[in-house]
């Protein structure tokens, strides 16, 4: 039992395929999971999004991520914190024992819930809204942070923007700017803010994506800026190896976060991740242990490396 169970915790949810009980079909393991599947239901809200209103609603870990102490007292910064990824990665670190910094844009109701978590937990949580698009809002950012807790151990670079055009044309020079103002210029503006506060033994994970390597053209200006982000994240990793901090990003395959039906049509989210090998695209969680492996001091000889966690779809 970690350090943030009780016998109040509620068990670990298994879910099974439909029509099965508990583990009648031959060979299914304990631990597995039978995630959604599309078709989902044809949806699409505004950006950025809300998990809430997403039918159904994404897996973050909130009744199957079990802490051990992996990251005992260690004051962790995630971007984009409220939903999706960030969201998954904050009740991790939080049940893990980091003390969260949680920057959202303006989820407030998603914010709220996630900080809930983090405090069940027995976590400190700092609550952020923040345009990082802006250079002095990230600055603000980074220095509420270091004013609440002193330092930063983890800096986790996860807010990212979307949106899908199938013609170049329909792509204004405002939204490339913008795109990349959010997913790459905050990633730098970031870090330079927070690395003067960072200890030998803390860590930068960004979060990059098969994009990088695999662009969909529908997805042009943020294919572009998640292959800025693995080649920053490979050059950072050389820059600040002697002062002991290590710079990394996991590329995620597809994931049901609010971005999907934020900034896809509704034919597309109802077939969303079945050209994967898995046939589906990752709950949240499923990204978490990545996250959590890259920021545990365990971990302490792994810096300029990109985890893919694509569903069995190779990025080489």
């Amino acid at each position: 039992m970690s350090a943030f169970e009780d016998e109040n915790t509620p068990p670990v949810i298994i879910a099974t395929a439909p029509g099965h009980k508990g583990q009648e079909k031959t060979g299914d393991s304990p631990f597995y999971r039978d995630y959604p599947k599309p078709p989902f239901r044809g949806q699409t809200q505004g950006l950025p999004g809300s998990f809430q209103m997403m039918q159904p609603r994404p897996d973050h870990g909130e009744e199957s991520w079990r802490g051990a102490g992996r990251l005992d007292g260690m004051i962790a910064v995630i971007t984009g914190a409220d939903s999706g990824i960030g969201r998954a990665v904050a009740i991790a670190y939080a049940r893990e024992g980091a003390d969260i910094v949680l920057a959202y844009l303006n989820e407030t109701a998603d914010a709220a819930d996630t900080a809930r978590l983090i405090e069940q937990a027995g976590r400190r949580c700092l609550p952020l809204a923040a345009d990082i698009a802006d250079p002095a809002q990230c600055r603000a950012l980074i220095g509420k942070a270091v004013a609440e807790f002193g330092r930063i151990d983890i800096l986790v670079n996860n807010a990212a923007h979307q949106d899908t055009f199938d013609d170049l044309d329909a792509i204004s020079d405002e939204e490339w700017a913008h795109t990349f103002a959010v997913n790459i210029h905050a990633v730098f503006w970031l870090c330079k803010a927070a690395v003067p506060h960072m200890r030998p033994g803390s860590a930068i994970i960004n979060t990059a994506s098969i994009n990088a390597d695999m662009p969909n053209p529908a997805l042009l200006a943020y294919a572009t800026t998640k292959g800025a982000i693995q080649n920053f994240t490979g050059g950072l990793a050389q820059m600040l190896a002697e002062k002991g901090i290590r710079v990394n990003c996991v590329a995620p395959g597809p994931v049901w976060t609010p971005l999907i039906p934020a900034s896809m049509s509704a034919d597309k989210v109802a077939k969303f991740g079945e050209n994967y090998p898995m046939k589906r695209p990752a709950q949240p969680v499923e990204l978490a242990s990545a996250y959590v492996m890259l920021a545990e001091p365990m971990s302490s000889y792994i810096s300029g490396a990109t985890v893919a966690v694509t569903g069995g779809k190779p990025l080489i």
